[in-house]
């Protein structure tokens, strides 16, 4: 009188294939002693992030003829452009210029009150309702 759910095999799964044989293969996990590090200074490395853009920037701008694949076409389109073009082209590095500027010179902590300050001028229409008991 034996049922067909009377069977159970014990012990666990076998996977097909083992690590030699192309099976799951677990990556080592990196070490926080590095994540620390980079932590340390996460303003210094997005000023110079920024930095690094506005001079690619600069650099695309002053040198059209690149080695890149579309570098025909670049010296194309910058011998092309209109004064206005190039001026508006001039303001906008200014202006990513200051703004990596002042970025630089504000800690978080400074950001953080500055947003503080923001909420607070704000009328109540902004707050957010309580939802549920209490």
């Amino acid at each position: 009188m034996s049922s067909d759910y009377d069977f159970r095999p014990g012990g666990s799964l076998k996977l097909k294939g083992g690590v030699t044989d192309g099976g799951i293969v677990k990556k080592k996990k990196k070490s926080k002693s590095k994540d620390k590090e980079k932590a340390a200074s996460p303003g210094e490395e997005r000023v110079k992030a920024l930095e690094r853009a506005i001079q690619e920037e600069e650099g695309k701008a002053a040198s059209p003829s690149g080695s890149g694949r579309n570098s025909p076409a670049t010296a194309s389109t910058s011998e092309r452009k209109t004064a206005a073009e190039r001026r508006f082209e001039e303001v906008q590095r200014k202006r990513l210029a200051e703004k990596v500027a002042r970025l630089a010179n504000k800690s978080h902590k400074d950001r953080v009150n500055e947003f503080n300050a923001k909420l607070e001028a704000l009328s109540e229409h902004h707050d957010i309702p309580k939802v549920g008991p209490g």
